[in-house]
């Protein structure tokens, strides 16, 4: 434990010091002498809208004065500029640079895979239009967060070792399965898991070809081949299933045509209606009509997998392939609680200045959970978030210089690994419960 929090104490003093102070000079935000350094701007914000994040103008001047500097609502005001964003972004991307690493989660199944236990998933945040140049966005789409302009973050999280890559922040109309994230290298060994988004029988190739494990559901119109026989999709493929459950070795791809594992499911009829009803809802909204593939996929959850029956049995598979939900919750977090993409402003670029920044506090709370929290199978993130907040002004003193700022990053963590728990559950079992007994599965929506 020791090693752990001397980093994200040393991680959070570098962040928000000397690296806030450098990109303020860099990008022009501070041009002379002045109270109000990049390093005293950064912290505000970031501990500011940690603790309360619908903080007032006049709480974040308090904020300020938490950390040394006396500035009035006003003039803060007058501070969020492009140069504030600049530097804003630049300290983010710095402390995305960190990846801090814990020692693994005491679950049997993922500690299988020596390499890690990697999600990897993206969300959009709306912008304002006048951002459309800066970071364009799906112009024309049905979604809230697809307007002119928009931000993507991408994030791949490490289930086993606690480890964050990302938010990176990307144009909100560039490529999920293009961007740098998705065709990093990954360790050897490496369980790999990704949205739908992500899906490319290129890159699963390359996976396989680097030993890494990956399992996938599968997309429409992909050409599967069983034995010798001709090119099908999914639909001719389980339109004759005679069981419930379909475990086959399949080549998927017309061109590649990768040797891989079905995995087929029949799910209940209740999950299959409600599935209907949201395709049917997807049409009328985009006015047109969609594959025969995706009718199947309202009957039958459908995986593909590089993984042995031996290595990969069909019910862990089943749970393993739930836990890309550990990454939505991670999002649900950071945008119900974190408001990222919320702000009392309609003041452009107060608006992204705030986003930067609370995504700066967003990462904050994953480092402390490594170490003590992220041992426990059963620790509760959204706990974890709310210890964050009311310890926020605490940490910023730390940060700031006041107190001993690795007390109170241990005092932190602490307090997490106290209470920040899930509670067990019968009916329908937690994730956690799944990943450690995986027969207590069911249903398959």
């Amino acid at each position: 434990m020791a090693t752990i929090l001397a980093e994200v104490a040393e991680a959070l003093q570098i962040v928000f010091t000397s690296t806030a102070n450098a990109a303020a000079d860099r990008t022009g935000f501070v041009q002379r002498t002045s109270k109000l350094t990049g390093a005293a701007f950064v912290q505000a914000l970031t501990f500011g809208w940690l603790a309360n994040p619908q903080a007032t103008l006049e709480e974040l001047a308090q904020a300020a004065g938490t950390v040394g500097v006396s500035l009035s609502p006003q003039a803060l005001e007058q501070r969020f500029t492009p140069q504030a964003a600049a530097c804003l972004l630049e300290v983010l991307q710095a402390a995305v640079a960190r990846v801090l690493t814990a020692d693994p989660v005491a679950i049997p199944i993922l500690q299988r895979f020596p390499g890690g236990f990697t999600v990897l998933d993206s969300t959009t945040i709306a912008l304002p239009e006048a951002f459309a140049s800066l970071w364009p966005g799906c112009a024309g789409a049905t979604s809230a967060a697809g307007g002119r302009s928009s931000l993507k973050l991408q994030v791949r999280w490490d289930l086993l070792h606690g480890s964050l890559h990302g938010p990176f922040v990307h144009a909100g109309r560039s490529s999920d399965r293009r961007s740098p994230l998705a065709l990093a290298p990954l360790p050897q060994g490496t369980f790999h898991l990704a949205d739908g988004s992500y899906f490319r029988v290129a890159r699963l190739q390359q996976l396989s070809d680097e030993g890494v494990f990956w399992l996938s559901r599968l997309l429409p119109r992909t050409s599967l081949y069983v034995d010798e026989r001709p090119a099908q999709t999914i639909s001719g493929l389980l339109a004759n299933a005679p069981t419930d459950m379909v475990d086959l070795p399949v080549r998927m791809g017309k061109e590649r045509r990768i040797a891989c594992r079905l995995v087929a499911v029949r799910v209940s009829p209740d999950v299959a209606a409600q599935r209907r009803q949201r395709l049917q809802h997807t049409i009328r909204r985009r006015h047109r009509q969609t594959h025969p593939d995706c009718w199947t996929f309202t009957e039958w959850t459908v995986y593909v997998t590089n993984m042995s029956a031996t290595l990969l049995p069909v019910p862990e598979a089943l749970v393993l392939a739930r836990c890309r939900w550990q990454i939505e919750l991670l999002f649900k977090l950071w945008k119900t609680y974190g408001r990222i993409d919320e702000s009392r402003s309609a003041q452009p670029w107060r608006v992204l200045c705030e986003i930067y920044a609370k995504l700066l506090g967003c990462l904050i709370t994953p480092w402390l959970t490594l170490i003590e929290c992220w041992q426990a199978p059963n620790r509760s993130m959204v706990k974890a978030g709310h210890v964050m907040q009311w310890m926020a002004a605490v940490l910023a003193l730390g940060v700031a210089g006041v107190v001993p700022l690795e007390d109170m990053v241990q005092r932190t963590s602490h307090t997490m690994a106290s209470g920040c728990t899930v509670n067990a559950r019968q009916k329908r079992p937690a994730a956690y419960q799944l990943v450690a007994h995986p027969t207590l599965i069911r249903g398959l929506g």
